[in-house]
């Protein structure tokens, strides 16, 4: 680690802590965000003489709330600051014992609200996304842009917009009870889980460029764990992420196709997250309290455990698709156990149980390569041809659509045989 590394290092893992208690100060996104900045100037300067705090999140709270005051005293040229300055500072907070000892309670609640406030139900899912990687995560503007393939205009107005939907949405800043907590922390894991799959979603000639959103939604999940630690939900969504995460160097090939599951160099998989993923779902199993994002966690688990394709549990990984089923009911996680249900029951169970999608899923990639390779397994190939034809035209990156252009292909192939024994 060289010399100023640990400070980084120290000024991302305080972040959000000390950006969530600064809003609860300040009632203002780019009030607090700036007074974070302040305070990381300072401890660029004063850190590597004086050594770290021991609380690097407690310093930087304080001293950047101190500076903010200080500077806005200086701005109206020294006059003392109005009685009603609740827009500038929570004097309860400032006077409190909880501002000099960062109590754990406020500790969660302020990082909960900072990352509520992020997914607010009036923002669309790219500005929350947005939001939360530059205010939560602190990545600039330039990385948010890059990872999402635009420029950086654009998201600096994307981030913009979001800030003002906030500011005139009247976010309540006080700790919320029960039943609201238990919303937004449904909301902040959907949050977190939209912000992995963009970049799990990415193409193989993205892959990297879009990484560093896996490893962030990662980071905050463990975040949103350590504050929710007998929650198996966010363990589930932890596990989740790790496990998925864990195979992101076997999907694609030199080129950027797309590597199947069943195709994919197990070696290649980090075993380090995949241990952590499996212990994890089956600590949140324990609870006996089964959830969205425990059953897929659990179904990925599978996935990891198996040393070749041959060894996959997949009449149990069809019974957890059923109870996913039950529980959060969607043509996809339909179309998914379908997956199972081939390996278990062939493709004709498959094919049948996907024919009722069709209507819902007329516009969805997947549905028609997945309905193409169960026609082809079953001989179908006109109608797997035109299948993978439509998956082609819904294709939403050049890798999928390279990967239905290799079935295309093996059609063919399979095709020319009859074609010239017919001609003779």
């Amino acid at each position: 680690m060289t010399d100023t590394a640990w400070i980084d290092a120290a000024l991302t893992s305080a972040r959000p802590q000390a950006v969530g208690a600064l809003l609860r100060y300040f009632r203002d996104l780019d009030a607090a965000e700036e007074a974070y900045q302040n305070a990381c100037l300072r401890a660029l300067k004063s850190w590597p003489q004086h050594g770290p705090p021991r609380d690097p999140a407690a310093w930087l709270i304080m001293v950047g709330r101190n500076a903010t005051i200080d500077e806005v005293r200086r701005n109206r040229k020294q006059q003392p600051l109005p009685e009603d300055d609740q827009a500038i500072s929570d004097l309860d907070d400032a006077e409190g014992a909880i501002a000099e000892r960062l109590d754990g309670s406020h500790y969660r609640d302020d990082i909960l609200r900072l990352l509520f406030i992020c997914c607010h139900p009036e923002l669309p899912a790219t500005q929350q996304i947005a939001l939360a990687l530059r205010i939560v995560s602190g990545l600039s503007v330039k990385q948010i842009a890059r990872a999402f393939l635009v420029t950086e205009t654009a998201m600096e107005q994307r981030i913009t917009r979001a800030k003002a939907r906030v500011a005139g949405a009247n976010v309540p800043f006080e700790t919320p009870g029960a039943v609201e907590r238990s919303e937004r922390l449904a909301a902040v894991a959907a949050m977190i889980y939209l912000i992995f799959n963009e970049g799990y979603s990415s193409s193989g000639d993205t892959a990297e460029q879009r990484k560093p959103l896996c490893e962030e939604a990662i980071r905050l999940a463990r975040l949103l764990l350590r504050l929710f630690p007998s929650e198996p939900e966010i363990m589930g969504l932890t596990a989740l992420l790790l496990l998925q995460h864990s195979r992101s160097e076997a999907r694609f090939d030199a080129d950027g196709a797309v590597i199947l599951l069943d195709d994919q160099d197990r070696t290649l998989w980090k075993k380090p997250l995949i241990a952590e993923g499996v212990a994890l779902i089956d600590k949140a199993m324990r609870h006996r309290r089964s959830g969205p994002y425990q059953i897929q966690a659990a179904i990925a688990a599978l996935h990891s455990q198996a040393t070749t394709p041959e060894d996959t549990d997949w009449p149990q990984i069809d019974l957890l698709y059923g109870a996913l089923e039950a529980i959060q009911p969607s043509p996809v996680v339909t179309l998914n156990r379908a997956v199972a249900v081939a390996k278990v029951r062939g493709p004709e169970a498959a094919l049948e149980l996907i024919e009722p999608l069709a209507p819902r899923l007329s516009n969805y990639f997947h549905f028609f390569g997945v309905r193409g390779a169960f026609l082809m397994q079953l001989g179908r190939n006109e109608e797997a041809r035109t299948a993978f034809d439509r998956a082609i035209a819904l294709a939403n990156t050049s890798a999928e659509a390279a990967h239905i252009r290799m079935h295309l292909d093996r059609l063919m192939r399979d095709s020319k045989p009859r074609d010239a024994k017919a001609g003779k």
